[in-house]
C-alpha cells in the first residue's frame, strides 16, 4: 500500500464521516451530494492505486 493511496482512503473515510454529520444536522441536500461525490472519488482513487489490481 503506497502512501498516496492510503491518504486518499483516509480522506475518503473522513468525508464519509462528514456526510453522516451533515445529515444529522439537516444541512442542504446539494451540499451532502457534493460531499458524497468527493468521498466516493477519493475512495475509488485510493483503491484503484493499490497494487493488488496489477
Amino acid at each position: 500500500m503506497t502512501g498516496l493511496s492510503s491518504i486518499l482512503i483516509v480522506v475518503g473515510l473522513f468525508l464519509l464521516g462528514g456526510i453522516y454529520s451533515f445529515v444529522k444536522q439537516e444541512m442542504p441536500r446539494s451540499l451532502i451530494v457534493l460531499l458524497s461525490i468527493g468521498a466516493a472519488m477519493c475512495l475509488v482513487a485510493g483503491v484503484m492505486r493499490l497494487a493488488v489490481w496489477n
